[in-house]
């Protein structure tokens, strides 16, 4: 027999009219808020609470009666909170910021809240402006699906001091955070280059509370655009590091303006260009009225580029607004940053107007819109219906509670309908993107990756041993002016002017002094933040963001083990498809200042497939042969000396091997079929 606890309301809510809701149990999360003391929460200060989190695994109901049982419950300590919000205040139904304590009620506890990562800054969402309840959720998650970070969110039903509160969004605040916004995070001594250079987290938005203006920019309709800064906090930030940050906006505006592209001078040298892309595409897919001039976020990592984003505060979205206001702006038909309303800094629309930034920015689009991707309108539609069937009881209950009128399933169709029209209204807007669609890059290949080195005692953190070997797989100088690290990764842009000669290497390090002294010579230069020891994808883009070469390297099986044991992965020929792990081998071989690759002109290496006799034949001398599985293991070390050699694989099972052949004039890898 069903346990039954009621929890019922009588509220007067901001529309004045009285409802009453009760919940026992839900298909969805749980949470529950007890203030001490039973006190209201208030906007500032934030008070002490404790907090349980109702939550047996995915397709499972969740009990109110489970509150007492610690099997089904995802978290249970305490926090602080208070309200949070700026214009959604005046609505009955709140929102909230809180972070996870420990029990002392001083220190923050990090922790993993329903399958996000460990942290302790968090926000329940209310959705109070979005009448479908699942615009920020819709947006957040098309975000992510693209490549970029948003905040991860879980729909809950919420109980504070045993009163139903309704349907809210438990998401990640915005901060820096291996898993949040990944960058380093300055400190108030940093004030001179490279470290004042970042991490920085600014958004250009309305103030609230104290928080003080950084910097002002404007529009061409003389619309006045406040930035403030997340990172440093805005008590801390100093007069260097202010300047340095307002100085790449001022810049991107100054070189967006006069439509300069260079790699050197111009805009591509200042910002990560796809990020801004990506930016725009969600800001415009979804009509979002506020995106540009408020709730638009920036971060730069140290010697980064400036990148857009995240996207945050995605209510007034696919046709919707502040009606009640006499507010309708979100449309099918305008551009957000070019509507008269709330168009943000001019850059924006600068860059929008540089031929080849839009041409950059309708490839981009058409490719997300083609069938199986995020942004192709049946995906779309089909996240959407998935969503609404999950949230639908919730949502029942919270519109009852709120006094919230109308039929979720229109509403959820108008969304629908909304994009009907603005995915075809922006493909055609966009136009062609036919001067950008197969764009010569450098033949630059990422050779080496040590993600995951031992520590010694010498050498007590791993961290600083971590690198990464780029080479030419080309006979001329590649020049590395506006190369740099894409995505959300690693940070790092080559310096104007800089090459690499051909058939040549170079690495880059984590760390340029401990690099130096454990391995005797300088690399090229040296990376922000650290590799992943688990899995990472690592981009190698030019200027405008196009992708040189990519490795999404993973630290299991069927990749080679260079996991903390001292080996590193090497791409065992330079041709090979370095997104196979099959490519790769985990060596400990010696590093060296640049490993040059022979032409393997001359070079046979027969029969294969091969059953038993491989016979090797170089135009010059063979100084040693290496051979390895697919695993990376070595399998056999011979030195050779002449200028041929009869190699017997008769007692190798079937399948394929990596052979490594060294000769005096540099190296060559052949993959080798067993059959």
């Amino acid at each position: 027999m069903r346990h039954f606890i009621l929890i019922s309301i009588l509220i007067l809510i901001h529309e004045g009219v009285a409802r009453a809701q009760s919940i026992t149990d839900s298909n969805l999360p749980i949470v529950i808020i007890n203030t001490d003391g039973g006190v209201s929460i208030p906007d500032n200060p934030r008070i002490l609470a404790s907090m349980k989190i109702i939550y047996r695994s995915p397709g499972q109901r969740n009990y109110l009666t489970d509150q007492n049982n610690p099997a089904y419950l995802n978290y249970d300590g305490r926090i602080d909170i208070e309200i949070r919000g700026s214009s959604t205040q005046f609505k009955s139904k709140k929102q909230y910021g809180f972070s996870t304590k420990m029990a002392d009620n001083i220190s923050n506890n990090n922790v993993s809240l329903l399958g996000m990562p460990d942290e302790n800054d968090w926000i329940l969402n209310a959705m109070v402006f979005d009448p479908a309840l699942i615009r920020d959720y819709l947006c957040y998650n098309l975000s992510r699906q693209i490549g970029e970070y948003a905040s991860r969110t879980a729909y809950c039903e919420v109980v504070i001091n045993g009163i139903y509160n309704g349907l809210y969004l438990l998401q990640e605040k915005v901060k820096a955070d291996d898993n949040r916004v990944d960058i380093v995070k300055i400190d108030w001594n940093d004030n001179t280059i490279p470290d004042v250079t970042g991490g920085y987290i600014t958004k250009a938005d309305k103030t609230t509370g104290d928080d003080p203006v950084a910097f002002k920019m404007t529009n061409l309709n003389g619309s006045t655009v406040d930035y403030i800064h997340e990172l440093p906090k805005p008590e801390e930030v100093t007069d260097a590091q202010n300047s340095y940050i307002r100085t790449q906006f001022m810049d991107l505006a100054y070189t967006s303006g006069i439509f300069n592209t260079s790699y050197t001078s111009g805009f591509p040298s200042i910002i990560d260009v796809p990020s801004f892309i990506d930016y725009i595409i969600i800001s415009e897919l979804s009509s979002n009225a506020d995106s540009y001039q408020y709730s638009t976020y920036f971060h730069k990592d140290r010697n980064g580029k400036l990148r857009a984003g995240p996207i945050w505060d995605n209510d007034l979205t696919f046709g919707n607004d502040l009606f009640f206001w006499g507010y309708y702006r979100s449309k099918t038909d305008v551009w957000q940053f070019s509507n008269g309303d709330n168009e943000g800094s001019q850059f924006w629309k600068d860059l929008f107007n540089t031929p080849e930034f839009r041409c950059y920015l309708s490839k981009r689009w058409n490719e997300l819109i083609q069938a199986g991707q995020p942004l192709n309108p049946s995906v779309i539609e089909a996240f959407i219906d998935q969503t609404a069937a999950y949230i639908y009881e919730g949502v029942e209950r919270d519109n009852i509670l709120w006094g919230n009128t109308g039929s979720f399933e229109q509403r959820i169709i108008a969304i629908k309908d909304f994009l009907d029209l603005r995915i075809p209204w922006i493909t055609s807007s966009l136009g062609s993107y036919y001067t950008c669609s197969n764009v010569a890059v450098p033949p630059l290949v990422i050779t080496k990756i040590m993600y995951h080195p031992s520590a010694s005692v010498e050498f007590p953190d791993a961290d600083d041993l971590e690198y990464i070997e780029i080479t030419n797989n080309g006979n001329q100088a590649a020049d590395l002016t506006g190369v740099y690290f894409g995505g959300t990764g690693i940070s790092y842009q080559f310096p104007r002017n800089s090459s690499i000669d051909p058939n040549s290497s170079i690495i880059l390090a984590s760390n340029y002094t401990v690099f130096r002294l454990k391995y005797g010579f300088s690399p090229a230069g040296q990376f922000t933040r650290h590799l992943s020891n688990k899995a990472q994808k690592i981009i190698l883009c030019d200027g405008f963001g196009n992708i040189i070469d990519n490795v999404n390297y993973q630290d299991t099986i069927p990749w080679p083990d260079a996991d903390g044991n001292g080996s590193y992965l090497k791409l065992a020929a330079i041709n090979l498809d370095n997104n196979d792990p099959a490519s790769w081998i985990a060596s400990n071989d010696v590093i060296t200042s640049g490993e040059t690759f022979a032409t393997d002109d001359d070079l046979l290496v027969f029969p294969n497939p091969v059953s038993n006799i491989l016979s090797i034949r170089a135009g010059c001398e063979i100084e040693s042969l290496k051979l390895f599985d697919v695993y990376g293991r070595l399998l056999l070390l011979l030195n050779v000396g002449s200028d041929s050699y009869e190699l017997g694989l008769e007692e190798l099972p079937k399948g394929f091997y990596i052979l490594r052949i060294v000769t005096i004039k540099g190296t060559c890898i052949r993959k080798i079929i067993k059959d």
